[in-house]
């Protein structure tokens, strides 16, 4: 089914009732954490989640909780002990932990003993072997989660967008078996980004950020299908194009897309440019690092042995006329590497010229919640996304299992 097709037939928490009913919800409130300390360091998605989960102990569910920290051997794959914590303290309801449970009889009892408004957090999916395994929703219908948990329960809500792009157990199984619905986390990312998907015009994109493969695949996507007017490129992105373009960038910059391996998608960007070279605009000067000291350098005096490290005052005008002429705005990564201190001005000032337009906005990618905060623009903003990996598929068309999972639910119970 075409992404645009989604809002009108997308099954909500307004069309169940739950009252009384054991609820199963899959919820995303995999968080960033402290590699040294273990601790989380932004409870953005938490907070989100809390919205569905106090929804339904309102309309008194009794909710089971599942969810994912990290993956396998990575620093932040660890238990949701945390997570149950900071949950408890963002919905205002006691979230029961029970610590490496999935099946048996230790986890049914609990479940069966769940009062109307109760919930618990079962631990981290992702334990389970079975769980990553990218398959059908009829055999995810099959692994011992499904088959252990839905007999429990009567209905299954998804709220994890940001899981949506992965054919996990937790994530597609439970609709073969049970009424399946979008949680409002899910329900208000799919109706944002599907209206990115269906542009009021002019539309500008302004995409930056260190993964280039999936800007790239956006730009690819939203530019054969008519949906962009204008790109506006900082980071890597910007030193791809104005490469492509016939610009000498300079030597560490070359390298730094060399030791990124990204000199693969070099091929593809030329097409891009060969086709819509038009609508594609490069920063007019940069900032750089010479001799410790932020230096704004002019395109032009490139190829020079520095990094590219922000765009210049020359570029924030620049694009800044475009985002205040546009009618849509799709924002992903910063425009240049705005961690490092004395680099991120470009970056804060165009967010901030981005958000200050008329436009419908839009904004996702890895760190993009964190600009937006310390630009202090999140109350101008109409959306922006906690999706991460899945808003980048979603505006690059791909499939979104998740969703499919909900809408072929929707089409079984219709059909009943």
């Amino acid at each position: 089914m075409a992404l645009g097709g989604m809002i009108e037939d997308l099954p909500t928490l307004d069309e169940a009732d739950v009252k009384d009913k054991t609820v199963i919800v899959r919820i995303d409130i995999n968080s960033p954490m402290d590699p040294v300390s273990g601790k989380i360091l932004d409870d953005t998605r938490i907070k989100a989640s809390a919205v569905t989960i106090k929804e339904l102990a309102s309309k008194g569910a009794k909710l089971v909780l599942l969810a994912h920290q990290g993956r396998l051997g990575d620093d932040d794959f660890t238990t949701l002990e945390q997570h149950a914590e900071l949950l408890s303290k963002a919905t205002g309801i006691k979230i029961k932990y029970l610590k490496d449970l999935f099946y048996g009889e230790p986890v049914a009892q609990a479940i069966k003993e769940l009062k109307p408004g109760e919930a618990i957090l079962l631990e981290n999916v992702r334990y389970l072997a079975e769980e990553p395994v990218a398959r059908s929703m009829q055999d995810q219908a099959k692994t011992r989660l499904v088959q252990n948990l839905a007999p429990l329960a009567q209905i299954f809500v998804n709220d994890a967008f940001a899981a949506a792009q992965r054919p996990h157990a937790s994530i597609i199984g439970f609709a073969a078996v049970l009424p399946s619905y979008a949680g409002r986390v899910m329900e208000r990312e799919v109706k944002r980004m599907t209206r990115a998907l269906n542009p009021e015009h002019p539309c500008v994109y302004m995409l930056g950020g260190a993964k280039v493969d999936d800007t790239i695949k956006i730009l690819e996507h939203s530019l054969s299908k008519g949906l962009v007017d204008t790109v506006l490129t900082g980071g890597l992105l910007a030193n791809i194009f104005l490469m492509v373009s016939g610009k000498d960038i300079g030597g560490p910059n070359v390298k730094l897309i060399s030791d990124k391996s990204y000199l693969k998608l070099v091929d593809r960007a030329k097409v891009i440019y060969s086709n819509h070279a038009h609508l594609i605009k490069t920063p007019l000067d940069f900032v750089v690092d010479v001799q410790g000291k932020p230096k704004v350098i002019a395109v032009e005096e490139l190829p020079m042995n520095v990094e590219l490290l922000d765009v210049g005052p020359k570029t924030v005008a620049y694009y800044s006329k475009f985002l205040a002429e546009a009618k849509t705005i799709v924002v992903k990564g910063p425009m240049g590497v705005f961690e490092r201190k004395g680099y991120e001005r470009g970056t804060l000032e165009l967010y901030r010229a981005a958000a200050n337009s008329k436009a419908f906005k839009v904004f996702g990618g890895g760190h993009t919640v964190t600009i937006v905060n310390e630009a202090g623009v999140a109350s101008k903003i109409d959306h922006v996304s906690t999706g991460g990996g899945a808003a980048v598929s979603f505006l690059s068309g791909e499939p979104m299992p998740g969703i499919e999972a909900l809408l072929y639910s929707k089409r079984l119970r219709q059909r009943r």
